[in-house]
């Protein structure tokens, strides 16, 4: 089992290759220096050992070396960003 999240620009993703499927953080930019993370998946098989954490950190850190804004659509980014305050000045204002 590999623990190394591949950041995939092209396809929008972060990601950590397993067997059977990718785990994945999905994101847009709806604008300029703005990320909407929209969806994280993690198989079933691997769940419960903090892959969707580990995702969104990086993603989010990610966002914050490059001073973009988040939007956080997927409510696993939202709850991340709710239990790590450190992240909260990422938020971009509604």
């Amino acid at each position: 089992m590999s623990q190394n999240i591949i950041h995939d620009e092209e396809d929008l993703r972060f990601y950590i290759e397993f067997d059977s499927e990718d785990a994945e953080l999905t994101y847009t930019y709806p604008e300029t220096e703005v990320m909407d993370f929209d969806h994280t998946f993690v198989p079933e098989s691997n769940r419960g050992q903090g892959i969707a954490d580990k995702l969104v950190q990086e993603g989010l850190e990610f966002a914050k070396s490059n001073n973009y804004k988040v939007i956080p659509s997927c409510p696993v980014v939202e709850a991340y960003i709710k239990r790590h305050k450190q992240y909260q000045d990422l938020v971009q204002p509604v």
